[in-house]
Parts: structure tokens; sequence; C-alpha cells
């Protein structure tokens, strides 16, 4: 495959297979120097797997991973210029904080004043208090010993950090500040950060670039405004949260035809059949925030008629599901000041217009 300039690590038809399964399907991928790029996905998905191939811990059994213009897809995990931050963290219990930061320093056999020296450094870093380092790591904060671990896997100075859900056993709140702190921290560094996550949100919040996966493979890989905007298939419009889908086929003598639910079509919509061709099938894809309830004087390239069953209050939006003949569930989201004015049980027609759809083609 073409390697980009700023390439740190490639990927070439990479595989991994435990007996007759695959769980990573030869795939191909370039992490530019210096971007955090988060890999997402359900489980079973082959994420974790592939983020262990990546540091080492686990053997390819195709294919080869490349750190610039060195192959290092044979070389052990303690050999490589990267490092990995746990789910678990990993932190020696028994020892302080400075103990715990200087440990990769001390295998090194760096003297004493140097590691101190250094692990002081990260504190600062990581904007933990420099006293913390004689705390004892049993006496710190679940997000306390977040920073520890994190301050540990720079001491190693990495040219490539790894996260596997670091962040998943942490309270929402909690976990909400290390998001943000930790693309802080990235582009403080400017290190190559490599995120595992199945949360979508860790994932909007810090990334340059996603990565999703699906059942070992990559379903597409884009920043996140383009995967939410544009996704290539109904997984990934799915897995990127709310969202309306409409089977359609293209224009016959009406336009566009519906094929799970009775679609009126206004104006261009139903002139030009969105570019496709007769009988042509795909999925018509709009966001909720982008339906809107319409009233006898309002219009729309797209009319949905059906009847509220449900309105859910979260937050700052309130989210409303329809209910249309068809028996086919559709989702309306609004900022709480522009809350409708209807109530569950209402008959309402939905609209949207055509500069606001997707069509995900082929499926």
């Amino acid at each position: 495959m073409p390697i980009v300039a700023d390439t740190i690590l490639r990927l070439d038809g990479v595989a991994k297979r435990f007996g007759t399964f695959t769980a990573v399907h030869g795939i191909d991928l370039e992490i530019r120097e210096g971007e955090f790029l988060t890999i997402v996905g359900p489980s079973g998905s082959g994420k974790s797997t592939l983020i262990r191939l990546l540091v080492g811990m686990d053997v390819v059994s195709a294919g080869a991973i490349w750190l610039r213009d060195k192959r290092i897809d044979a070389v052990p995990a303690n050999k490589r210029p990267t490092c990995m931050v746990f789910q678990s963290l990993a932190l020696f219990p028994h020892m302080t904080v400075g103990q715990n930061i200087e440990f990769p320093l001390k295998i090194r056999k760096v003297g004493p004043a140097a590691r101190k020296a250094r692990a002081l450094e990260l504190l600062d870093l990581l904007r933990l208090p420099r006293d913390f380092y004689a705390k004892r790591v049993t006496q710190c904060s679940g997000g306390e010993r977040q920073r520890v671990a994190l301050a540990r896997a720079l001491a190693f100075d990495p040219e490539i950090l790894f996260f596997d859900e670091p962040l998943s056993a942490l309270d929402y709140r909690l976990r909400e500040t290390l998001e943000k702190e930790l693309k802080d921290l990235h582009t403080r560094t400017g290190k190559t950060f490599v995120y595992i996550t199945h949360s979508l949100e860790e994932a909007m919040v810090m990334s340059d670039r996603i990565a999703i996966m699906r059942a070992g493979r990559f379903e597409q890989i884009a920043t996140a405004d383009e995967i939410y905007a544009r996704p290539v298939s109904r997984f990934v419009a799915e897995f990127m949260g709310e969202v309306n889908l409409f089977a359609v086929h293209g224009p016959q003598k009406g336009g566009l035809v519906g094929k799970e639910i009775e679609l009126h079509l206004n104006g261009e919509a139903a002139e030009i059949g969105l570019g496709l061709a007769a009988n042509e099938t795909a999925t018509l894809m709009v966001r909720p925030e982008f339906v809107r309830f319409l009233t006898n004087a309002g219009t729309a390239d797209f009319v949905v008629r059906g009847v509220i069953i449900a309105e859910y209050a979260l937050g700052s939006r309130l989210q409303y599901e329809v209910e249309a003949a068809s028996g086919m569930r559709l989702t309306v989201e609004k900022l709480r000041q522009d809350a409708f004015s209807g109530a569950v049980g209402d008959d309402i027609i939905l609209g949207f217009d055509s500069v606001h759809i997707h069509m995900i083609r082929g499926e």
C-alpha cells in the first residue's frame, strides 16, 4: 500500500487467527505521527486483539507491522519503543507514586537523582502536586491513579502510547473530565496516541480520526464529523448515534420510493430521485436533529405522517419517538428551548430536507 509521508506505524495485511477462528482479517492501516487515533467497535469486533498485536503482546498470524522503516511484528513487546496503559492500570500497590513513575527508568538503570527529577517533571505535566511523589498509590483516588499510570507510561518516553479502555471503570463525571485531560495531554506532549474503546463518546471527544471495527475488519476510518455525517454503511450509521434509516429504491414515475415507509416527496427530491437509478436500492439516512414537526403552513422535501408515542428528557435536549402508519419508528431531537407543543398520542407530520440526508449505497 502507498506510504503516507508522516506515517509512524503501518499495518500491511495483518491477521490474527486462533485455531479456526479469525479475530482480525488481513487489515491495512496507517497511523500518522502525532495523531490521536481511536479504534472503536462493539464487543467481539477485534479491537482488543488488534491492540495486543500492535503492542507486541500477541504474534501476528499473517502480514507485517512497520514502525517507520523498521518491521517490528516479530520484536518482543519489551523491545519496542511503545507503551500500553491498561484498563486495570497495573500500578504496584506496595509502591509510592514516585516509585511507580520511576519504575521504567529503574529498569533502564537510570540513576536515582535523574529518576526523581523525571518523576517530578511528569507530576507537573499530569497536574498532580509534587508532594504526591511520596504518597502511596492506595491512597490515591481513581482519577489520581489514572494520572499516575499515564505518568509512568510517559516516563518510558515511548514513540507511541497505546490505551486499552483505561477510563471504562470510572464514573461518568470523572470519565468526562479525563477525556478532556487526555486530549489536552496529547496536544501538550505531541506523542502518537492509539486508543481502544467501546465508548462512542470517548472517541468523538478525543480523536483526530476514528477507526470503526466490525467482525475483525475496519468498516470506516475518518474524522468524527465525516463518519457521523457520511457513514459508509447502516452499521456505521447506527453505531455513531441515533439515526433514522429508510430503505428506498430509485425513481419510477412518482420519484424516490420508500420500501419500509410511505415517504411523501416534494420539490427537487421527487424530481431527481437523489441520484438513484430506476429500482436501485439504497438506504436514506437523516439524523434526528434534522427532522422537524410540520404545521399546516410548513413544507419539506420529505414528509412522513405518524403518532407521537414517547417523549424523553435528555438534559438540554428532548427526544421524541414517532410511529408511522407502517409501524416503523422515527426519532426526533430538539433543544429544550425548542420543545414541540404536542403530546404523546398526537397525530403529527414530520419533515426533513434533501440537504440534510445521506444516501448509503450498496446495502
